[in-house]
């Protein structure tokens, strides 16, 4: 661990471990100063977020959350790529935002508005507070990104070839290390068409120029050229600008791991020849109904599907934290409904507790699991195994972590409750009642209903049966 990383945070609580993807290894978090400085890779604005691509801001926002729980403010930025990512991540094909201008006749930064605005109101529903985070958008910072295209030409680790920019990899002596990356395995074709003019096959684009003859609806004149970022450079541009020269978390989906964090890694510690993020760390994919999600599937699901079924947007959030951010999950309805069913339970649970004062017996137990690579299926397991010992601050104090809006959340029907959880003698008049009715001695039921309403319960009778709660 470099020794720049050594601020302690002001808490009692156990100390925060994470999965660093560089070392491989869960370290102890320490960051290099008090105010912790995390960037999470965003979206790319051509089209509107599916669930899938909903999963990495959760857990940005579920690591957010306990790292304010560990006394540690936390100064966040998450990108808006509105130009410059091409249809293969290593540079090749059509620009996404361009193609979809094309196709459906408007212009790119009228769909990168739309689509932002969509992401934007989905964040907002799965209770993550934009207003704590700083949302750069690419075509921002085109100065920036030529800026540091410059400096690393003159440092000698850029070169020009016919269609742009490029960073030569075999200069930078670390490329790779993120994830092990083994370069001599890899064809150079492997992950996409190679290009004759590049000096090794994972040089990556610093800056594309615009084809001959044809004219971009995005493009800026460079000392290059006319032209365009590449999709890399803009994260180091946002990072540099708004974070500094070093930070300490980088998130992202485990897809970025192979090119993009590595080229991100190769071109800022190039020019600062220091440690650019301490902490890597990365969620895994999401599957639905057991296969991959893709638009040609046809299986996309968006958090408005949710929401149209008449299901809490929150429960998405639910769901995913039934699962580690490092676990593959596959998303079914029946799952998605069992995370709706148990919110709601909860959120009538929250409601009907007593205010009290926090639980720090249980809260310990809590804050154990988040500070084990934020293991929030454990942390869920352990607020329904203690759910009788709670009351409405401990809840409150969890749920500033798992982040479900138990406080906001209104119920219109009192919680039913399972006759395991009642006292015994209330069980038995329960079962006397039902014997009664079975008798058709529905006098005796009433008689019976009144009492057990006397004891404070509100009783209604279903086609499932008998349903209690709590008045």
């Amino acid at each position: 661990m470099l020794s720049f990383f050594k601020s302690k945070p002001k808490t009692s609580l156990a100390p925060l471990r994470l999965h660093n993807t560089l070392s491989g290894k869960l370290e102890e978090f320490a960051p290099l100063n008090h105010t912790v400085k995390m960037y999470n890779c965003g979206p790319t604005v051509y089209d509107r977020q599916h669930i899938g691509n909903l999963r990495p801001y959760v857990f940005a926002d579920t690591l957010r959350r306990a790292l304010g729980a560990w006394g540690y403010p936390v100064k966040q930025v998450i990108n808006i790529t509105d130009v410059g990512h091409l249809a293969s991540d290593a540079d090749q094909g059509e620009d996404k935002l361009e193609a979809a201008a094309a196709r459906k006749g408007q212009s790119a930064q009228e769909i990168a508005a739309e689509v932002t605005a969509e992401w934007f109101a989905d964040l907002d529903a799965l209770g993550i507070d934009r207003s704590k985070i700083e949302f750069p958008r690419a075509t921002g910072y085109i100065a920036e990104q030529i800026a540091l295209v410059q400096s690393l030409e003159q440092k000698g680790y850029a070169y020009k070839i016919t269609d742009g920019v490029y960073f030569d990899t075999a200069k930078f002596a670390g490329y790779g290390k993120l994830g092990g990356i083994n370069l001599a395995g890899q064809q150079a074709g492997a992950r996409v068409e190679e290009n004759k003019e590049k000096k090794n096959p994972h040089d990556f684009a610093l800056w594309k120029l615009s084809p001959r003859g044809g004219k971009r609806q995005q493009e800026w004149p460079s000392p290059w050229g006319v032209g365009f970022p590449g999709w890399h450079i803009e994260c180091t541009a946002f990072i540099f600008t708004l974070l500094g020269k070093q930070i300490d978390i980088h998130t992202g989906g485990v897809d970025h791991i192979p090119v993009h964090h590595n080229n991100e890694i190769a071109q800022a510690e190039a020019l600062t020849h220091k440690q650019y993020a301490r902490y890597w760390m990365h969620n895994e994919f999401i599957t639905i109904e057991g296969k991959k999600v893709s638009k040609s599937l046809g299986n996309t699901i968006y958090l408005s599907q949710l929401t149209d079924r008449g299901l809490f947007a929150r429960s998405l959030r639910y769901w995913y934290l039934t699962g580690h951010y490092r676990s593959p999950m596959n998303f079914t309805w029946e799952a998605l409904e069992g995370a709706n069913a148990a919110l709601v339970r909860l959120a009538r649970i929250y409601h009907e507790m007593p205010e009290g004062r926090p639980n720090r017996e249980f809260l310990k137990l809590f804050y154990a699991a988040i500070a084990d690579d934020l293991d929030t299926p454990k942390a869920l397991a352990l607020v329904w195994e203690h759910i009788r010992d709670l009351n409405k601050a401990t809840l409150l104090e969890a749920d500033k972590i798992l982040g479900l809006g138990l406080g906001e959340m209104r119920v219109t029907q009192k919680l039913a409750i399972r006759h395991d959880d009642l006292p015994h003698g209330i069980v038995e008049l329960l079962a006397s009642r039902e014997a009664a009715r079975a008798k058709k001695d529905f006098q005796k039921a009433d008689e019976l209903r009144q009492e057990i309403e006397s004891a404070g319960y509100v009783l209604k009778d279903t086609p499932d049966g008998p349903q209690i709660s709590k008045k």
